[in-house]
């Protein structure tokens, strides 16, 4: 099982930070997220960048018991 991290949106729709899920695949364990958290953690997914183990990842990319997948939200604000 590997570690999801969730963060800003994602995590209050999720309504948690981090979880272990189940899963081979990116893909895989972003579909158990989905199962598990419900459809508005799904709609905020879409919009996200993922990444495994501190680089960007595909769907179809291998996911191992010790790896980390972070789900990143868009960063907005800042001052103009």
């Amino acid at each position: 099982m590997a570690t999801l991290r969730l963060f800003a949106a994602a995590r209050e729709a999720a309504g948690t930070s981090s979880v272990t899920v189940d899963g081979g695949t990116v893909g895989e364990v972003l579909a158990h997220a989905v199962a598990r958290f419900g459809g508005r953690f799904e709609e905020v997914l879409h919009g996200c960048k993922v990444w495994l183990n501190g680089e960007p990842a595909q769907a179809d990319t291998a996911v191992g018991a010790a790896d980390e997948v972070a789900v990143l939200p868009p960063v907005s604000g800042g001052c103009t």
